[in-house]
């Protein structure tokens, strides 16, 4: 069977692909925050309206067959990394007008829905455009520049608008800047990807599901055993996670008088996109070693606190509101470190629940439910906040963290999924 592209041009497609899959999902998700957090949205408006940004990750297996059957992968992801580019930049052309706010989040609806088609493209071709082991050997690779993409996005574009604010009449002016950097930024990658990414793929691929075989996909799914369980355990396993991270940077940005820490926005950016990512690195890859040297269920209940307790530093920082940004950093790296580590029970329980010979289309739906159990309390956190006042906020997302626990032990699954079996080549 001839190779459809080469290892050594891989090693440049591969990265930017990935890059470019990271950066507007970041900028979605958690740049947004801050964003409208330093442009004097509430804190309610804020979980809600960025809450609904998820939308279109939760609903993208609806159109993933389109993106099948309709034209090349190469083509799709090209076309929306295209429309992101022009709509980052209609993002800082509207920042200084009277409704900015409703047409920010109109263009971030449209981001968003793009950037979810980028993936099923980007996903898509890295499937067809590498052999099996290809794919294998480039999962890390792929991991790691949508890390820096985290990186980029959480970190240096966050520092440089904290650095405009100083610099300039209004924030509303730096967000502007801000915003037009991140597109000539995506229309470089754009253009990168234009002559990096092989034309490898068959302009018309065979369809080899009609409606009803997609329908049945579904039905299967919902068939599985335990399914409607594991589907709580899904939605729950991040209750508390979807709270805080909508949260948090509003936390740390707010003044001391309104029980925040009163951060500037690019210390935020230093921590998140500097020692925050780091330590989200270095839990999941722990995380993934500890798997599959002892399988799933000897860290299942281990990686569900691990991903919880260190929520209750962010109690003693409610408390307590220390003026040295130092312990902020070290509590963020404490909750980033025992995410990282405890997201890993959570996708190999992912990609168990998968299992079977529709097992891409399944995960796509799992982890569509994965990310409406991130969008539903993101959109209440705000009012939950508001509510409560930020330590007993604090306090309600640690207790979120309960019912995953309850449900996790009633789980059925083989203790040792996920255990690297030892072979005769090792």
């Amino acid at each position: 069977m001839k190779q459809p592209t080469g290892q050594k041009r891989a090693w440049v497609w591969v990265p930017a692909l990935y890059f470019t899959e990271g950066l507007p999902y970041v900028i979605v998700i958690s740049v947004s925050v801050i964003m409208y957090k330093r442009l004097g949205i509430s804190n309610a408006d804020i979980g809600l309206y960025t809450g609904l940004l998820y939308l279109p990750w939760v609903i993208k297996p609806l159109w993933s067959p389109i993106v099948d059957l309709i034209a090349t992968k190469r083509k799709w992801f090209l076309s929306m990394q295209l429309i992101m580019s022009l709509c980052f930049l209609g993002l800082g052309l509207v920042m200084p007008a009277n409704q900015f706010f409703v047409l920010s989040l109109a263009l971030f609806w449209i981001i968003s829905f793009s950037s979810a088609t980028n993936d099923i493209a980007s996903d898509g071709f890295y499937m067809i455009g590498l052999t099996e082991g290809q794919q294998s050997f480039f999962l890390g690779v792929r991991s790691t520049f949508y890390r820096l993409a985290t990186i980029t996005g959480q970190g240096l574009i966050v520092i440089i608008a904290g650095f405009l604010e100083q610099r300039l009449t209004s924030n509303a002016q730096a967000w502007s800047y801000t915003m037009i950097f991140v597109a000539l930024l995506m229309l470089a990658l754009t253009i990168t990807n234009y002559f990096a990414v092989p034309k490898t793929e068959q302009s018309q691929p065979t369809p080899k599901k009609g409606s009803f075989g997609f329908i049945q996909i579904f039905v299967s799914f919902f068939k599985k055993k335990q399914i409607w369980l594991a589907v709580s355990f899904i939605l729950l396993y991040r209750l508390g996670e979807a709270q805080l991270v909508k949260m948090a940077s509003p936390f740390l940005l707010d003044e001391f008088s309104s029980g925040g820490l009163a951060l500037t926005t690019s210390q935020v950016g230093t921590i998140y996109g500097g020692i925050g990512v780091f330590a989200l690195v270095l839990g999941g890859i722990l995380g993934g070693i500890a798997i599959s040297k002892h399988g799933l269920g000897r860290w299942m209940i281990p990686m569900i606190l691990a991903l919880n307790l260190p929520n209750l530093f962010y109690v003693l920082l409610a408390y307590f509101q220390p003026e040295s940004v130092i312990y902020s950093g070290i509590v963020i790296f404490i909750e980033q470190f025992g995410y990282g580590f405890g997201f890993a029970a959570y996708l190999m329980y992912l990609i168990y629940i998968a299992e079977g010979i529709t097992k891409t289309s399944h995960y796509a739906i799992a982890t569509g439910l994965m990310a409406l159990g991130m969008m539903l309390p993101g959109m209440i956190s705000g009012y939950a906040q508001e509510f409560l006042g930020y330590t007993n906020f604090f306090i309600w997302v640690l207790i979120s963290a309960v019912p995953a626990l309850l449900i996790a032990k009633k789980l059925d699954y083989p203790r040792e999924y996920g255990k690297q079996k030892k072979t005769l080549e090792q």
